[in-house]
């Protein structure tokens, strides 16, 4: 993924927001990382014509005003956002989230790991695929 296209994460967790930064730092991740705090500002960032689109978004499912699920209901069906690539980088192990997330067309489904070195690991798997991956 480089090319200088950004990365949209929603995450409204400050401290996991600052580990996601991090860990693309520590495995030379370059692309710009744009941190939003919910799907409303998410959506709202990702209609600004003013913006040029993300190469991939993270998203997180548990955020206030507009969660992940219903980030998704609504990103899925909007022409100029739906073929962005999704992976869900969450805590919730739930299987209810995971079928809603898939359902969704999300391209990928991680649980956030609690040690530093494992939540590296998670990121640089992304990387790797998102960097051999070919997007529209």
């Amino acid at each position: 993924m480089e090319n200088g296209i950004s990365i949209l994460l929603a995450e409204d967790d400050k401290v996991d927001a600052m580990t996601v930064k991090r860990a693309l730092r520590d495995i030379n991740v370059t692309n710009p990382l744009i941190i939003v705090e919910n799907g409303e500002e998410a959506l709202a960032f990702l209609r600004d014509v003013s913006n040029q689109k993300p190469g991939l978004i993270l998203l997180d499912l548990n955020m206030p005003k507009m969660n992940g699920i219903e980030f998704l209901e609504i990103a899925k069906k909007e022409e100029d956002i739906k073929r962005i690539p999704v992976v869900v980088l969450t805590t919730s192990q739930e299987d209810k989230d995971k079928m809603d997330s898939f359902n969704l067309g999300v391209a990928g489904y991680m649980i956030k790991p609690v040690d530093y070195m494992q939540f590296v690991e998670v990121v640089k798997t992304i990387h790797l695929y998102w960097s051999l991956s070919e997007i529209p």
